[in-house]
């Protein structure tokens, strides 16, 4: 109770103190509903300091063009809606507009505004409390609004702002009746740094004033081009009193040819006038949109020498009626002022204007209109919401219902209505959809004026464009250079110089690497392993996997004449064992050819297994059958050439050893012996380090290689080393051989087949260091089946050719005939 009595008694005492003589022609209106408004009709020029509580008198300070023209939007748009017949019916609007000059001495007006019948009562509830104004709108400005922010919020009138884009102002928390029919902060921002990086800048400037509206800016501004390649090389306060001089040489010192102003037009105005004193030239000067349409500077003497002025505003629109509405209160003005009964004056803080009588009509009408729209749907939009509030029809609106300012909020965030072509609604932050326009100055004439070289919408589709052909850069230039360092070719990453991202050296990144300058322009990414690129890449490309397919003509081949080799030596058996017991067959070996031809047979079997992708069954199979079994040939082959030299010389020269030999059988027990032995040495070279498939990716760049492993070095060594001995033991023999009988000499024959697999192998492994990839799998099973060749045409066709075609030959008569014609040449010898 008591603070209630201390706050009537307050406010009795601020009206006593601060009333001063205004005139309230224009500033007050009467209606059904009232709404507020708060205009900047007089800027206070330079602030003083305060000694005794007084409030600001705004009359006593310049007149604003500006915000006169805003003042007068406000009274056409009630003007306009009240003249409707279908908004509004049966129902007036009225107004109480104050004259807001100054961010902290004008809260008189303010209390007028939300008090009820001259007083606030802080404690009572919302359902019991009536302000005078059922909405508002105003100041312009942040940094006034969030001043005068707690009185208005405290009882949830509906605050439909033209001129306060802080973002801070979204949080409805703390502003929870805070609507705006321009865009916040934040979408100035995004603008901007649309327009930086259409261009391709990186390397600016930020310049802001001392307040709200520059202090977020700032902040969102370093916020929004996080991960976006721009760096803010400079960034200032301006002040009234700073050093506009130095700070311009600072940033042409820094090589910044893009300078951002983001700040109110005094400080903007400062800037741009101190860049034509100092011979600032060729800049890129991007405006907010408080000084993007100043028509005023755009003339200033010397502006076309600073550069570009490119600045962004809110997509104005031109209001039908509003000329003539000027022209009528002009009119209205001047006979009201010649005028006795004028002389009647209401005692009402900042609500008279002296010096607007001197503003012409064409001034009032050609300034800045980039305000006009929004205080013009600010209005529509509380005159729409009334609407349904009252639950109007064409005809009439119920006046019975009592309206609460919560509730006209209520239905203010639900709007979405047309008002002259554009789309008027609010997210749930109560901030409006995004139809900007890029504007572009021409100052290189006497004449300047303003263009709009490009659009920014995001209803219904965000839409961002700038027509380049429109922009005539200083000098005739293409458009300027403003990064701190050359952008790197494709496929070189950056290398940081100094503490800038945008400061770097160039560097190449290597094979099987890129650079993805959206994920991070520093670092050359290694490719995977399944992957691959060139030096320089900007990404890397998928490797191809690669294998000999069965399909292929060279594997189609190989397995052709592996199955008729695998035909010709059955067949082979065939006649060897039809024809046993005659002397060919006794001479070639007996039993032991079969051996052999069975060996050569299964040998054969391993070229099937070269073929599709490797297992680990594919891996032993292919070389293990055809090392094993055609080493058991060779062994049978070695035993053959020696078994010869034994009948024919070691029987004369060591008759005891040749005894032992035939007694024992030695032949059959050296192959069995070898071959046991050869066996263990096999399985030991696939168990214990065995090959195994793999996928080979260093062979080729673009390739993955499904191979066999070769295991370890050793047991291949040793495997293979076993093999070649037999090999040279066999032309060893046969050398000793060569002067035999010709039936029983078969030196020439296994000497042939001996060399032919050496030389195939050597070839191979000649080939092996030059052929890469899966063509060395079809030369190594076509060595195999080429060795295996060797000995069946050496060794085994002239047998068969005897048997089948010169059976003459194959008597025992013929062998002993031989054998006779040897001894008698030994003897004379």
């Amino acid at each position: 109770m008591f603070l209630s009595r201390f706050y009537t008694f307050l406010m009795s005492i601020i009206h006593f103190v601060f009333k001063v003589s205004c005139s309230s022609s224009e500033f007050s209106l009467d209606g059904d509903y009232l709404l507020g408004g708060l205009f900047p009709i007089h800027e206070v020029e330079q602030k003083i300091s305060m000694f005794s509580p007084e409030a600001v008198e705004c009359k006593r300070h310049i007149v604003s063009k500006s915000g006169y023209q805003m003042f007068q939007v406000m009274r056409f748009a009630v003007e306009e809606i009240n003249n409707s017949s279908t908004l509004l019916p049966n129902v007036s609007l009225g107004y109480e507009i104050f004259d807001h000059c100054s961010d902290t001495k004008n809260f008189p007006s303010v209390f007028s505004l939300v008090s009820q019948n001259g007083t606030i009562k802080p404690q009572e509830k919302l359902n019991s409390h009536h302000p005078k104004v059922i909405a508002l709108t105003g100041p312009y400005g942040s940094t006034r609004t969030i001043t005068i922010s707690p009185l208005v919020t405290m009882d949830l009138i509906p605050w439909v702002q033209y001129g306060a884009t802080s973002y801070a102002l979204s949080d409805k928390l703390h502003y929870p009746s805070f609507i705006r029919t321009v865009p916040s902060n934040r979408d100035s921002i995004k603008m901007m740094i649309r327009i930086i990086q259409w261009f391709g800048w990186n390397w600016v400037a930020f310049l802001g004033g001392p307040d709200n509206y520059s202090e977020d800016g700032l902040q969102l501004f370093n916020s929004y081009i996080r991960n976006t390649g721009i760096c803010m090389a400079y960034q200032e306060i301006l002040r009234q009193s700073a050093n506009y001089s130095l700070i311009l040489k600072k940033i042409d010192k820094l090589n910044i040819n893009v300078i951002v102003v983001f700040a109110l037009p005094i400080y903007a105005e400062n800037i741009v006038r101190s860049a034509i004193a100092n011979n600032i030239r060729d800049k890129v000067w991007i405006a907010s949109e408080t000084w993007s349409m100043n028509h005023q500077l755009s003339r200033e003497p010397g502006i076309g020498q600073i550069g570009t002025v490119i600045g962004i505003t809110d997509r104005f629109m031109s209001l039908p009626g509003f000329h003539e509405f000027i022209y009528k209160t002009k009119k209205m003005n001047v006979y009201k002022n010649n005028d006795i009964e004028s002389e009647i004056q209401t005692r009402t803080c900042n609500q008279k204007c002296d010096n607007c009588s001197f503003l012409t009509m064409e001034e009032t009408i050609n300034e800045d209109p980039t305000l006009s729209f929004a205080i013009y749907a600010a209005m529509y939009s509380i005159a729409h919401a009334l609407h349904k509030v009252l639950q109007c029809d064409v005809r009439q609106c119920s006046k019975n219902t009592t309206v609460k300012p919560y509730m006209l909020l209520r239905e203010i965030k639900k709007l979405d209505f047309l008002l002259s072509g554009r789309q008027v609604k609010y997210d749930v932050n109560g901030d409006p959809a995004i139809s900007y326009a890029v504007v572009l100055w021409h100052t290189e004439t006497n004449h300047s004026w303003l263009e709009i070289v490009g659009t920014y919408d995001t209803n219904p589709e965000m839409i961002f464009t700038i027509n380049n052909s429109l922009i005539p850069w200083s000098n005739n230039t293409s458009v300027p250079f403003s990064n701190c360092s050359v952008e790197c070719k494709e496929g070189f990453s950056r290398e940081r110089v100094g503490y800038h991202d945008c400061c770097f050296l160039c560097k190449k990144c290597p094979q099987n690497s890129y650079v993805n300058y959206s994920r991070d322009p520093f670092t050359c990414f290694p490719c995977g392993e399944s992957e691959w690129s060139d030096e320089r890449s900007m990404a890397c490309k998928t490797r191809s996997v690669v294998y000999l397919q069965v399909t292929e003509i060279g594997s189609i081949g190989v397995i052709s004449s592996t199955a008729c080799l695998i035909t010709l030596l059955m067949f082979t058996l065939f006649i060897f064992a039809h024809n046993y017991n005659t002397p060919v067959v006794r001479s070639a070996g007996g039993s032991m050819c079969f051996l052999m031809l069975a060996s050569l047979i299964i040998s054969c079997l391993g070229m099937f297994f070269f073929f599709e992708q490797p297992t680990h069954v594919t891996c032993h199979l292919r070389n293990f059958l055809y090392v094993f079994f055609y080493t058991v040939s060779l062994s049978c082959l070695t035993v053959r050439a020696f078994q010869i030299v034994c009948v024919f010389k070691m029987a004369a020269e060591f008759p005891n050893v040749h005894r032992l030999w035939v007694k024992y059988n030695g032949q059959w027990l050296f192959v069995a012996s070898f071959s046991a032995f050869y066996l263990i040495v096999c399985v030991i070279w696939i168990t214990v380090l065995p090959t195994k498939p793999s996928r080979d990716f260093v062979t080729f760049k673009d390739q993955i290689l499904l191979v066999c492993e070769r295991g370890h070095a050793v047991p291949l060594i040793i495997v293979v080393f076993i093999s070649w001995f037999l090999g040279f033991l066999c032309i060893y023999f046969s050398y000793m051989a060569r002067d035999l009988p010709k039936n029983y000499n078969e030196a020439k024959s296994i000497t042939f087949s001996i060399v032919f697999f050496i030389v195939v192998w050597i070839l191979y492994f000649t080939a092996y260091v030059f052929v890469k990839g899966k063509y060395i799998l079809l030369l190594n099973a076509l060595t195999q089946i080429l060795s295996i060749y060797g000995i069946f045409i050496s060794y085994f066709i002239p047998k068969s050719y005897i048997m089948l075609f010169q059976p003459k030959k194959n008597t025992a008569a013929y062998f002993q005939t031989s054998i006779q014609n040897y001894t008698q040449t030994i003897s004379r010898s």
